[in-house]
C-alpha cells in the first residue's frame, strides 16, 4: 500500500472537533491523526456506500476473525470468537465494563496525569475516584507501588484503569512493571481494566 505521509489536508471548516479553533493554534489535545484514511479503508466504505441500502446488519465473521488474526501474528495472544465484544469506543468500553463489574459506590483507581475523560466517566456510572499518582523524576514516569498497594487494600477499591502506553505520558509499561500492578490487584482483589487503545502505535516492546 502506497500512502503519502507528507500530504497535508486542511480540516478547517469540516466541523472537525480537534480544527475548530483559531487559526493561531495548533492542537495536539486530542488522538486524532491528520493522516489520510488508507486507501483500502476508502474502497470499503465506498462500495458499501454504493449499495444504497444501510439496514440493520448482523457482525460477521470477517470481522472476529481479522481481530482474532491481528492478535495472533502481532502480540501472539490467541483469541476466542465469544471474547470479543463488538462496542463503539473507550469510553462506552469502560462505562459498560464498569458497570458490569462493581456497584454504585465502589473506588476506581486511576493513575494521574491520564485520560481526562476517564474522571467523568467513572464519576458518571456513579463511582468514587481514587488517584494513584504517577511519579515524575528526571525526565520519566513510574508507578507509585506503595500508594497502589495503600489504595487497592480499601475494601470500597473494585477496579484499576491502566493506560497502556500511557496517555498522555507515553509510558510503555515493562512486563515487571504489570506484574507488580497484578499481585497488588490479585491480592486486594481489584480488577483491572487495561486501556490499550495506542497499544500498536510503538517503537519497541520494552522487556
Amino acid at each position: 500500500m502506497n500512502q503519502n505521509f507528507d500530504e497535508i489536508i486542511s480540516r478547517r471548516n469540516t466541523h472537525s472537533i480537534k480544527w475548530n479553533t483559531s487559526p493561531d493554534i495548533l492542537p495536539m489535545w486530542i488522538a486524532d491523526m491528520d493522516f489520510k484514511t488508507a486507501p483500502k479503508i476508502i474502497e470499503a466504505l465506498q462500495n458499501r456506500v454504493a449499495h444504497g441500502i444501510f439496514g440493520y446488519t448482523e457482525t460477521p465473521d470477517e470481522f472476529y476473525n481479522s481481530i482474532i488474526k491481528w492478535w495472533k501474528n502481532k502480540h501472539g495472544l490467541s483469541l476466542e470468537k465469544e471474547w470479543i465484544v463488538p462496542i463503539t469506543g473507550v469510553i462506552p468500553a469502560l462505562s459498560a465494563a464498569m458497570l458490569s463489574l462493581a456497584e454504585k459506590g465502589d473506588t476506581v483507581l486511576i493513575q494521574p496525569p491520564v485520560y481526562n475523560h476517564f474522571y467523568s466517566t467513572i464519576t458518571n456510572c456513579g463511582f468514587e475516584i481514587a488517584e494513584n499518582n504517577l511519579i515524575y523524576n528526571n525526565g520519566i514516569y513510574t508507578i507509585d507501588f506503595e500508594d497502589l498497594e495503600r489504595k487497592a487494600a480499601d475494601p470500597k477499591a473494585k477496579l484499576l484503569i491502566i493506560s497502556n502506553p500511557h496517555n498522555p505520558v507515553g509510558r510503555v509499561w515493562t512486563k515487571e512493571e504489570l506484574l507488580h500492578i497484578a499481585l497488588i490487584c490479585k491480592k486486594h482483589h481489584v480488577i483491572v481494566l487495561s486501556d490499550e487503545i495506542h497499544s500498536d502505535l510503538v517503537f519497541f516492546f520494552p522487556s
